[in-house]
């Protein structure tokens, strides 16, 4: 399944015109999420589609806290997030964005992630207006139970100008390697330890130091421009992990802080596009070739059916056409072979003088067998080939409902209504 990562950068400027804000995003482009395929810079009318888009948030733009998540409605909940943070904030909360890790439990610890909502909003907006579907924004680092420490060019980019991306079970702090707070932030026992923030105007919760152990894991890795200067600073080796690698990483994670005035809209139309995508990953294509061999495996054996059903039709329909024939020579055009047999049975029966059961001397003998006792005859009659009316008075339901009962297994339907029993030969009562 193929995946788009877009990089929005810090410099992002929400109050600006789009093509003056970011004219050329950078992007990464992962055939199987995992790899990276490709990565350029390039606007966004000028991208090439993928399954799954995510646009991943710098560092500096989120800030990190741990707090116990209120046990409030879902509608309310940002409202008490922006209670419970509000000593910890530097921007006032309806100018913030709230978002909550995956999983997290009202009345247990989680983590917040806060940034400025507008930013958000016009990362969304000028996506839309390109339309580029995002189907996610999640941070390009996050609190991990295993320590990370990540460096990158800063700002100037200058030679020594280096930024140290931390992240882990602290939270996640962005600090220059010049001067002595990322070797303080490193330190042993040096201060309590809170949440890391590294968001100017957002939060005030960046520590001078933590509380992790000396001997606890990390994971290194370095952008190839300042690896030299990584590895001096670590004196030891350093990964190598260029933008293109964090960016997908990111994408991996379960982190989306589209949440609540920001969550996606439609949602039922993107789980169905989400399954549609899942669908059309490698890791289903054995089931999907099985299923078309299946299918066109049924297609064949209902048409090898179809074309049998159609022999025994065709063969049946010619030995009516035979007997037809034999029983009647003097027809000598066969459209309907079950009809002009009757039709001419009937003829035959007729000339010899027999009554058939459709004749009015059979219904007449088939309504004297089941009249009611105590009843009188009837006022008038109406015939027609298979039909007879007769006008009858002071009938009661269950005279009625004996004489159909009598006459059903002769082959023979009563109907009544408005003091007349109508009573019609059945298809199955036909001539014999």
């Amino acid at each position: 399944m193929s995946t788009l990562a877009l990089l929005i950068p810090p410099s992002f400027a929400p109050s600006e015109p789009v093509a003056a804000s970011v004219p050329a995003w950078d992007w990464v482009r992962s055939e199987d999420g995992v790899q990276v395929t490709s990565q350029g810079r390039s606007p966004l009318d000028a991208l090439v589609g993928a399954d799954t888009v995510v646009a991943v948030l710098e560092a500096s733009l989120v800030s990190w806290h741990r707090i116990d998540v209120p046990r409030v409605p879902a509608p309310r909940l940002p409202a008490a997030l922006a209670g419970v943070l509000e000593d910890h904030l530097l921007d006032e909360p309806e100018h913030l964005h709230f978002a909550l890790e995956p999983g997290a439990q009202p009345g247990r610890a989680a983590w917040v992630a806060v940034m400025r909502a507008d930013v958000l909003r016009a990362t969304l907006q000028t996506l839309e207006r390109a339309g580029v579907d995002c189907d996610r924004v999640v941070p390009q680092w996050w609190p991990e139970a295993v320590a990370h420490g990540h460096f990158r060019p800063g700002a100037t980019g200058d030679e020594d100008d280096v930024r140290l991306t931390w992240a882990g079970p602290e939270g996640v702090v962005v600090l220059p390697l010049r001067g002595g707070a990322a070797r303080a932030w490193l330190g042993v026992h040096a201060g309590p330890g809170r949440g890391a923030a590294a968001v100017e105007g957002v939060a005030s919760n960046v520590p001078a130091v933590s509380t992790r152990a000396a001997d606890a894991p990390v994971q290194w890795s370095a952008q190839p421009a300042v690896v030299a200067a990584a590895e001096r600073w670590l004196d030891g080796a350093v990964p190598l992990w260029g933008e293109a690698e964090v960016a997908l990483r990111a994408a991996r994670q379960a982190w989306d802080l589209r949440q609540f005035a920001l969550a996606p809209r439609r949602r039922g139309v993107r789980r169905l596009a989400g399954v549609w995508r899942a669908w059309r990953a490698p890791a289903w294509r054995p089931v999907r070739i099985g299923l078309v061999t299946l299918l066109a495996l049924q297609v064949v054996g209902l048409n090898a059916w179809a074309w049998q059903q159609e022999r025994a039709l065709a063969q049946r329909r010619a030995e009516q056409v035979t007997l037809l024939r034999t029983a009647h020579p003097q027809v000598r055009v066969v459209l309907d072979a079950p009809l002009q047999m009757q039709r001419e049975t009937a003829a035959l029966r007729a000339a010899s003088g027999r009554v058939g059961e459709e004749d009015l001397e059979s219904a007449l003998a088939a309504a004297a067998s089941a009249w009611p006792e105590g009843r009188g005859p009837a006022t008038a009659l109406q015939f027609a080939p298979g039909r007879l009316t007769l006008a009858v008075e002071g009938w009661r339901d269950a005279d009625v409902a004996a004489l159909r009962s009598r006459l059903r297994p002769a082959g023979w339907e009563v109907d009544a209504a408005g003091g007349r029993l109508t009573l019609t030969r059945s298809a199955a009562g036909g001539v014999r």
